[in-house]
């Protein structure tokens, strides 16, 4: 494991320590979640980017093609 030295503002350190405390976490173990969270969102769009470059448009309407024409379930009308 590293140990980084990091400078936020006041306001942001404040806001991290009573996240933390809501969350019965430690500061630090908040920040790693954070970061976590953040890295997983980016690899996922680059991998949803790389997928989409290799998508064919005439097979997506194959697929589609597929799907039944029926009226949305109750709740999905929208």
């Amino acid at each position: 494991m590293s140990a980084l030295s990091l400078r936020l503002p006041d306001s942001i350190h404040r806001h991290i320590k009573e996240i933390a405390q809501k969350e019965g976490v430690s500061i630090n173990q908040f920040i790693s979640s954070a970061v976590s969270e953040k890295v997983s969102a980016l690899l996922t769009e680059d991998y949803l980017k790389s997928r989409a470059k290799k998508a064919r448009k005439s097979e997506f309407k194959k697929i589609l093609n597929r799907v039944p024409d029926r009226e949305p379930l109750q709740g999905d009308e929208l």
